[in-house]
């Protein structure tokens, strides 16, 4: 009878833990935890470590949906910090910081052209991100923070948060790369929310009510409407994708979460591929096939990068325990 040596060329190890890197089809005895495990592949996708944030922060932004798994950027966060950060697909580079730090903030873009706009406390302020500086432009409408956008430095969308009061704001804005204007009205005004997709195909997801909701509203340019709800309640998730196609991940309910939600355009499949690190308010970058999630609440403030891909993944499963 054939051994794993004969298949696999490797023997079944014993080590306290897991490694680091496994490969499909090596299998493990994890000695601490007393289970036999394995590295098997999944159509559905899996995360993996990735290079860590020179900062460690919560309530940061980033690229979004705009941004890719081996070009993303990171701005802002907790105690109003001004770093701002470039992945190249193994590590983080800083890079000039913004000219205003800020916690809660919300953005969006790519390495090149970035957006950043609101924070706590709730403020109007806007700032672009050429690749090099920052600048200060044309300041929103509304002040508002636990916001979330979507879209890009041309035709980029904020929505909803909480304005001063405090108040939750059901209104998004449009900025065309110049000035804010008033875009369609939300259903309910959330802090704490998620966003992915364009301007004029965007999602809202979760958030505070201030009870945690599962809602998810879709825009059209114009116009919000009920769209399918999370499988579990949640806010401050992390994000990436299209309005057809979209990604969440992490949150909290509030217990920190590690799970990955996907949706069609209709309804939120949960996937099994689920965080290394359990945490909220993180930030993303990419799409349904390769995201990026750094940053966020852990419950102390993380620096763990964890990258998302679809094709050809693998997972870590348990086969057998004592």
């Amino acid at each position: 009878m054939a051994t794993l040596k004969d298949i696999k060329g490797t023997n079944v190890q014993s080590i306290a833990g897991d490694p680091s890197n496994p490969v499909e089809g090596q299998i493990w005895y994890n000695s601490s935890a007393r289970v036999l495990k394995g590295e098997t592949a999944t159509s559905a996708g899996a995360w993996s470590t990735g290079g860590a944030l020179n900062t460690a922060r919560t309530n940061l932004a980033g690229s979004n949906s705009a941004g890719t798994q081996t070009a993303a950027l990171a701005f802002g966060g907790n105690g109003g910090t001004t770093a701002t950060e470039q992945y190249d697909g193994s590590s983080w580079t800083s890079k000039n910081s913004m000219n205003t730090g800020k916690n809660y903030v919300a953005g969006f873009g790519t390495i090149s052209a970035a957006l950043a706009f609101g924070g706590e406390p709730p403020t109007t302020a806007t700032e672009e991100y050429d690749g090099t500086n920052w600048t200060t432009v044309n300041a929103m409408s509304v002040s508002r923070g636990q916001a979330a956008g979507a879209g890009t430095q041309t035709a980029g969308l904020a929505i909803s948060g909480e304005t001063t009061g405090p108040t939750l704001s059901t209104a998004a804005e449009e900025y065309d790369g110049t000035n804010w204007t008033t875009g369609g009205t939300l259903s309910t005004g959330r802090r704490l929310i998620s966003g992915l997709g364009t301007q004029t195909a965007a999602l809202a997801i979760g958030g505070q009510t201030p009870p945690v909701v599962a809602l998810n509203e879709e825009y059209n340019g114009s116009s919000w409407t009920a769209g399918g709800a999370l499988n579990t309640a949640k806010f401050s998730l992390g994000a990436g994708g299209t309005q057809t196609a979209g990604l969440v991940f992490g949150g909290g309910t509030p217990t920190l979460q590690n799970a990955t939600e996907q949706y069609d355009g209709s309804s939120w499949a949960n996937l099994p591929g689920t965080l290394a690190t359990a945490r909220q308010a993180l930030a993303g970058s990419g799409n349904t096939t390769a995201a990026l999630a750094f940053g966020g609440s852990a419950p102390g403030l993380s620096s763990a990068t964890e990258e998302w891909n679809a094709a050809g993944a693998s997972q870590t499963v348990t086969i057998d325990t004592d």
